[in-house]
């Protein structure tokens, strides 16, 4: 069964990788337009969607229902970009990044070497945001959860390495790695909108109080890089854009740990909030996320 999975996996994306772009992602749009919002996945969808197009609601049902088609349409764009993505030239990559708001924060932060922890919110396609930081000598370490079979999880970290992306297991080794690359002045990528383990700090967001991960404040504390909030747009067209906040300096405030961790996350809740703001239908969390 495991053989099978991997192979279908590898079929899958070599497939995608053959066709032209246009008609590969006008397929994935249309599919997932189709899909999606008769999917089981659509209540939690809308239900995700309702605080960030209006936290005091309540929201339009045809707006709603509007945005949830977009919101399928953009996810498909995103598989379907990323796996068209490890065959893209370096200087294309750079070439379709149109507008790039915030680069000079990135551009300090190198300068100043003490790493920098990239925190990230599933919009657009983060992918291609960890692509362009490759091929402007800023390579991104990433976490990613381990996958069964062993072999997908190997296949799946070798797409990233091709994108200019380096895998770090999610173990209990994750951290200390992580550490090790901020010490070294290097480009740490955290997705932090969700709080997979379900140990995260509690925070606002969109008016309702949730868990975000504390692993971005928690390493910037302890190794003195900054956190900077940013985001990977899909479009215009067939082109993307990044926006990059001003940098969060976590410094000890002489509380215990867990509040400055506490305070701090609540600043990068905020920064992902606003950017998810810009562009609702390209949040891409399917799970429910508003409980």
């Amino acid at each position: 069964m495991a053989p099978g999975r991997v192979a279908l996996f590898r079929s899958a994306s070599r497939i995608l990788e053959a066709l032209p772009e246009r008609v590969e992602v006008g397929v994935a749009e249309a599919v997932a337009r189709t899909v999606g919002p008769r999917s089981a996945k659509a209540a939690s969808l809308a239900d995700n969607l309702r605080p960030v197009l209006d936290p005091d609601g309540p929201v339009d049902a045809d707006l709603l229902e509007l945005f949830v088609r977009r919101g399928f349409e953009s996810y498909g764009r995103y598989w379907a970009e990323g796996a068209k993505l490890p065959g893209v030239a370096g200087e294309e990559v750079v070439r379709r990044f149109v507008i790039a708001e915030g680069l000079e924060h990135l551009e300090a932060a190198r300068d100043a070497g003490r790493g920098m922890i990239v925190a990230l919110p599933h919009v657009g396609s983060w992918d291609w945001g960890g692509a362009l930081l490759a091929r402007i000598g800023l390579p991104m370490w990433a976490v990613a959860e381990r996958l069964e079979p062993p072999e997908l999880f190997e296949w799946f970290t070798k797409k990233r390495e091709a994108m200019g992306i380096h895998v770090v297991p999610l173990d209990e080794h994750a951290t200390g790695t992580l550490a090790g690359v901020l010490r070294a002045g290097g480009v740490v990528g955290l997705l932090c909108d969700r709080d997979l383990e379900g140990n995260g700090i509690e925070v606002d967001f969109f008016n309702r109080r949730v868990t975000l991960p504390g692993g971005p404040a928690t390493l910037a504390l302890r190794t003195g890089a900054p956190i900077l909030v940013a985001a990977c747009y899909s479009g215009p067209g067939r082109d993307h854009h990044a926006v990059v906040l001003a940098p969060i300096v976590a410094e000890r405030t002489g509380a215990r740990l867990r509040e400055d961790v506490t305070r701090v996350t609540q600043r990068v809740a905020d920064g992902l909030a606003s950017l998810i703001r810009r562009a609702p239908e390209q949040w891409h969390v399917l799970p429910a996320r508003f409980d």
